[in-house]
């Protein structure tokens, strides 16, 4: 895939674009190459991003990083097409760069690629989203599973969620058979107890949450500040937005001294 198709395709900003185009013209990418090509293999990407996170600083945006994953994702795309896998699904899990980049604009003031600690596991065709969700594919205590991953701009209405699992479950047989699984895993604040005085009987919060048996909770875990107010984490609780009623019902848990913390469970296949 070329360049400028890949970075239209996956819609990343066009001041992005601006400024990956003009690194193109002043960086010498042979120095990169070796660990821009482990990035695109599973066995290889978590130390290849370490490597080019110590030979891209300074980086203070980041952009170098991003410059390089967006080249690996180049490569990425080939795989795609060997392995019969539709462009769609390489186009909808590359766009977490363009909301990961909303997402730190949104919490910080600045457009600044934070997220690449993550990416390599699109870019190495660990983790793929599909309809609403994310899967990533892992070991736990031994056995095979799916991670599910729960991206900002999720549509959780049953019906979606009920498609996304189906697709996944489809996919996952068809383009890994080897990979035998029986369960969707998923470690998320939106899977915490503490949210459900504050969810109707019709939340699509409150519907996803059904689908899971639950093994694990963390009731300390502030993650969700990110997440649900779309600012740091150290923030004050006095400080939070109020623009929903899960935001109101939450700041008011937070400020008599509560938490929501985070919970893991399973969907058993």
């Amino acid at each position: 895939m070329q360049r400028k198709q890949l970075y239209l395709a996956i819609e990343l900003q066009p001041e992005v674009i601006c400024r990956l185009e003009k690194m193109n013209q002043e960086i010498h990418l042979d120095r990169f190459m070796p660990f821009i090509q482990r990035l695109t293999n599973p066995a290889t990407a978590a130390e290849a991003y370490l490597a080019l996170k110590e030979l891209t600083e300074p980086d203070p945006a980041n952009f170098l990083m991003l410059y390089c994953q967006m080249e690996a994702a180049r490569h990425t795309a080939d795989r795609y097409q060997e392995m019969g896998i539709g462009q769609h699904i390489f186009i909808d899990t590359m766009k977490c760069f363009p909301r990961f980049l909303n997402e730190c604009k949104a919490r910080t003031g600045r457009l600044y690629f934070d997220r690449g600690w993550w990416t390599y596991r699109q870019i190495s065709m660990t983790l793929f989203r599909i309809g609403q969700l994310e899967y990533e594919r892992s070991v736990l205590n031994g056995e095979n599973v799916i991670k599910l991953h729960i991206p900002s701009d999720a549509d959780l209405s049953p019906e979606k969620v009920s498609e996304s699992l189906r697709q996944a479950t489809a996919f996952f047989h068809m383009v890994y058979p080897d990979f035998v699984f029986s369960q969707f895993a998923c470690n998320s604040w939106l899977l915490s107890p503490a949210l459900k005085p504050f969810l109707s009987q019709d939340s699509h919060i409150l519907n996803f949450q059904k689908r899971f048996t639950l093994l694990s909770q963390n009731s300390e875990n502030r993650e969700f500040i990110q997440w649900l107010f779309q600012v740091p984490e150290d923030t004050e609780p006095v400080n939070l937005p109020e623009k929903t009623s899960l935001q109101r019902g939450v700041k008011a848990l937070l400020l008599s001294g509560g938490n929501v913390g985070n919970a893991y469970g399973v969907i058993c296949i």
